[in-house]
């Protein structure tokens, strides 16, 4: 005579096999519809990689178009027509201040890198480039504590512009009246890892007009 536990124990696993097959028949499809979402998604993700690269290639063109006539007055309005949103929409902006420039239209650049700089859903290095150009470009038409304020902030330590910052602030000290500030500041400039060597040449001009003793070079 068998065991009767061992018995029990088989149909047991009879129940819960016919259990099983049960649940797999009605939420079977649970499963088939994970595979369908993770082989979809995947699918759908690659399409979207296409469709960016697609807008950015399209973008590109459309920019690289609108820069091709030598006509000044076509180039705006081929760059005022181009749809851009997003950091695309930061880059033609600023390329429009530059246009905007180009044709002396110094208040409508002014407003253009104003707008640019105010934009919050810009990348930092935007804001901070169209900042940096309206200060310069503005030059005393804006409120001197205003530039200051601005070449302060990106001046920071670790600011993509600092360098340029930091001579602009010399400037303005200049500006100020202040040369024995000035001079400091450019000397200061001077010991900027990422000073390059167009900007250490400025420096070095300023340096020798405000009667300061340019550093000596070092020829090993």
């Amino acid at each position: 005579m068998s065991n009767p536990d061992s018995f029990i124990d088989e149909v047991n696993e009879e129940l819960k096999r016919d259990r099983l097959f049960a649940l797999m028949r009605k939420w079977g499809w649970v499963a088939v519809l994970g595979v369908v979402v993770l082989v979809g998604g995947a699918a759908v993700n690659e399409w979207r990689k296409a469709q960016a690269e697609s807008r950015a290639r399209a973008f590109g063109d459309a920019v690289i178009g609108a820069l091709e006539p030598e006509d000044l007055a076509a180039r705006r309005a081929a760059l005022a027509v181009i749809d851009a949103d997003g950091a695309r929409a930061g880059i033609l902006n600023l390329l429009l201040a530059a246009t905007e420039l180009e044709a002396q239209n110094r208040p409508a650049a002014l407003a253009v890198l104003a707008s640019v700089a105010a934009d919050a859903s810009l990348p930092a290095s935007y804001r901070q480039i169209a900042q940096l150009k309206r200060v310069i470009l503005g030059g005393t038409d804006l409120p001197l504590a205003e530039r200051e304020t601005a070449l302060q902030a990106l001046a920071a330590p670790g600011q993509t512009f600092r360098a340029l910052a930091l001579e602009q602030l010399a400037l303005l000290a200049l500006e100020r009246g202040d040369s024995a500030g000035a001079l400091a500041q450019a000397q200061a400039l001077l010991q900027e890892p990422e000073i390059t060597d167009t900007l250490r040449r400025r420096v070095l001009q300023v340096i020798v007009v405000l009667g300061g003793e340019p550093p000596a070079v070092d020829r090993g």
